[in-house]
C-alpha cells in the first residue's frame, strides 16, 4: 500500500525542519568562524560576509592547537586500547557465564554522573602526584569507554554460537587459544563499533580533563576556554577551535557509520 501525498507531504516536511534544526547550529559555527568579532556581532553580515582566515591561523599557530590536538588524539587512541584489552575478554567472560548481574553494575558506571567523582578522583590522584599527567586523563577516560565496550561486546558475544568455540576445542585449542583465534576474528564489526565510539566519547570529552589535565596535557576540548576571557570573549577564535574540534569527528562518524551499524545490529540478536 502507497502511502497518501498527504503523509508524504508531511513526512518530507517533518525531516526538512529535524535536518535543518540539527545542522543550523553547526553551519552557524563555521560561518562564524570566517567572520571577524565586528561581522559575527552585526546581523546584516549573517549571510554575506568577507572571508578571513585570521581565525584559523590564530588557533594553529598562536594558541599552539597543533599541541592539544596531539594530546587529544594520544589520549583518546590509549583510552580506547586500553579499554579494549580489558573489556573484551571481560565481556566474553560475562557472555559465556550469563553473568547479567555483573553487566548491569558495569553498565550503572557509565550511568552515574562523572562529576560526582571528580572530587574524590582528585583527591586520590593528587596524593599519588598523578594530577596533571596523561594517565591520569586516560584511567578518567576509560570511566566511559570501558563499560560501553563491555556492554556492546557483550550482545555481540551472545550471538556468537558456542559450537564454534567447542570445535575449537576438539581441534586442541585452549579456552584463551579459542577466544584468541576464533572469537576475536569473527568479532571484528563489533570491536570496530566499540571502539569507534569509545574514541569519539574520549574526544569529546570536557570534564575530567578540565580538572585532572594541566598546561602541557590540556586537551582540544579544554583549550576551546583560553577564548573565553573575564571581560571580553573572542568568538570568532572560539568558533574556530570548535570546528577543529567538531569536524574530525564527524568526518570520522560519517566514514564509519555503517561499520557501527552492522556492529550494533549484529550484536542485537542471539543465535
Amino acid at each position: 500500500m502507497k502511502p497518501r501525498p498527504a503523509y508524504r507531504v508531511f513526512r518530507v516536511v517533518a525531516l526538512t525542519f529535524v535536518v535543518l534544526s540539527l545542522l543550523a547550529p553547526l553551519l552557524w559555527m563555521i560561518a562564524a568562524s570566517f567572520k571577524t568579532n565586528v561581522d559575527i556581532y552585526d546581523p546584516g553580515k549573517a549571510l554575506s560576509f568577507s572571508p578571513t582566515m585570521g581565525n584559523y591561523a590564530k588557533v594553529l599557530q598562536q594558541a599552539n592547537y597543533v599541541e592539544f590536538i596531539v594530546n587529544s588524539l594520544w589520549v583518546a587512541f590509549a583510552a580506547t586500547v586500553a579499554s579494549l584489552i580489558l573489556g573484551l575478554p571481560a565481556a566474553y567472560s560475562m557472555s559465556r557465564f550469563n553473568m547479567k548481574k555483573s553487566a548491569l553494575v558495569v553498565l550503572m558506571a557509565r550511568v552515574i554522573p562523572g562529576v560526582s567523582l571528580l572530587v574524590p578522583w582528585y583527591y586520590v590522584f593528587s596524593n599519588l602526584k598523578m594530577v596533571g599527567g596523561f594517565g591520569v586523563l586516560i584511567i578518567s577516560h576509560m570511566f566511559v569507554s570501558l563499560p560501553l565496550v563491555v556492554y556492546i561486546m557483550m550482545g555481540y558475544f551472545d550471538s556468537l554460537p558456542e559450537e564454534l568455540e567447542e570445535a575449537g576445542l576438539v581441534d586442541g585449542l585452549t579456552h584463551i587459544g579459542a577466544f584468541r583465534r576464533v572469537i576475536l576474528p569473527l568479532s571484528v564489526p563489533g570491536i570496530a563499533t566499540s571502539g569507534i565510539l569509545s574514541f569519539i566519547f574520549s574526544w569529546n570529552n570536557f570534564m575530567f580533563a578540565l580538572v585532572l589535565s594541566d598546561a602541557d596535557t590540556k586537551t582540544l576540548p579544554v583549550a576551546i576556554f583560553d577564548f573565553v576571557g573575564y571581560a571580553s570573549i573572542d568568538w570568532g577564535g572560539l568558533m574556530a577551535a570548535s570546528t577543529v574540534v567538531t569536524l574530525p569527528i564527524m568526518l570520522i562518524a560519517l566514514f564509519v557509520q555503517k561499520y557501527v551499524v552492522s556492529g550494533l545490529t549484529a550484536g542485537a540478536t542471539k543465535g
